[in-house]
């Protein structure tokens, strides 16, 4: 982090990304939070906290998971 003597208030604002690219930032991030939410329902499973490990996948649902006798498992897409 920049000390505020060392900002320059008149330099050239860092750019916005053009539409193609926020898409790409976008899709890596989800991605990112579905690989995270994947290892945190693995460790609760891996716990015993299978409860703990269904409440969390159904109150993410975007990370495309769920619980089935104690393992993760991917759903299909037309799942809900």
């Amino acid at each position: 982090m920049k000390k505020i003597s060392e900002i320059d208030p008149l330099a050239k604002q860092r750019v916005t990304p053009s539409p193609s690219q926020r898409q790409k930032l976008l899709e890596n991030r989800l991605q990112q939070e579905k690989e995270q939410g994947y290892q945190q329902l693995v460790e609760l499973c891996l716990l015993g906290e299978y409860d703990a490990a269904n409440q969390l996948a159904k109150n993410n649902p975007n990370w495309g998971y769920k619980i089935v006798a104690g393992e993760v498992i991917e759903k299909l897409g037309n799942e809900v």
